[in-house]
């Protein structure tokens, strides 16, 4: 379908959650809104505020810029600028250009009649980057325990928070959420590959039809999701990866500080494995 009329259905007037037809309105092909508008405007001063504080720091190679967030004796308070207010503010810009972003998906499902999944799924990933920088902070008691803009200074943020707790890969949240990281790149790798296979069929043959590839995967594993479901299957993976990678981190230093690997003992003290049940199971 050429794309000015794929416009025609989809360019239609309603869907706005505020100020109706006043701020129902385009920007070329592309639809703004009053969302559109702030989405851009947090993200533009976001960003000029990134370049003004590697400014501030004489660095503007993009490997080593970094802004940090205030220091943890800070607490909750307003910061100054150069001792991460900036940090603060750029915080603020970032969720500002995501809801915004998410809610103008929320109008344009609302204009094509469709349902919330999109702007849901993206409400994940709002959530997983809310609560590093907002959620655990609070219940943490200090904006300090955050991460930082940049990418050195973030992966040394991530190595540093993991083994904080002993080793974060015995925590049970941690362990979950990168198993659904896990299955979702296999279950649309394997998705991927039969639908090329399917489209690319050998010399002098026909392209494959859904029907051929649901007869794929039950001889295959037994069972075919089919075409719908597996895009279905690939949202709930993804959305419990993201979700459950924020549960990892929020429960670690609020309501767990111990090391990680501590946390097992329960399995080592049940009565089968640490009593006498044990004991005359191995004998008989």
């Amino acid at each position: 379908m050429a794309l000015l009329s794929f416009e025609r259905k989809y360019r239609v007037r309603g869907g706005t959650l505020i100020g109706g037809d006043l701020f129902d309105f385009w920007v070329g092909p592309f639809y703004m809104g009053i969302f559109g508008v702030s989405a851009a405007f947090f993200a533009v001063l976001g960003t000029a505020l990134i370049f003004f504080s590697a400014s501030l720091q004489n660095e503007f190679n993009p490997w080593l810029i970094t802004i940090n967030p205030p220091p943890i004796e800070a607490g909750l308070g307003l910061a100054p600028m150069r001792e991460g207010g900036l940090w603060q503010v750029i915080t603020i810009c970032a969720l500002g250009a995501f809801i915004s972003w998410a809610l103008r998906m929320v109008e344009i499902s609302r204009k094509l009649g469709m349902g919330y999944h999109v702007p849901v799924a993206f409400s994940v990933a709002i959530f997983a980057y809310a609560t590093l920088e907002v959620i655990r902070p609070l219940l943490m008691g200090s904006w300090g325990y955050a991460f930082p803009y940049g990418i050195f200074t973030h992966l040394n943020w991530v190595s540093n928070t993991g083994y904080s707790y002993g080793n974060f890969l015995y925590n049970p949240a941690h362990l979950v959420a990168v198993s659904f990281f896990f299955t979702t790149t296999l279950a649309l790798a394997l998705h991927g590959a039969l639908i090329l296979s399917a489209v690319n069929p050998g010399k002098g043959e026909v392209v494959k039809t859904p029907e051929h590839e649901d007869t794929y995967f039950r001889d295959f594993i037994g069972y075919s999701v089919g075409t719908l479901g597996i895009h279905r299957v690939g949202l709930f993976l993804a959305l419990s990866a993201g979700f459950w990678s924020a549960i990892c981190i929020v429960i670690s230093g609020t309501i767990w500080t111990d090391p990680w690997n501590i946390w097992w003992d329960w399995w080592l003290n049940m009565p089968f494995w640490s009593g006498e049940e044990l004991v005359q199971f191995l004998v008989n």
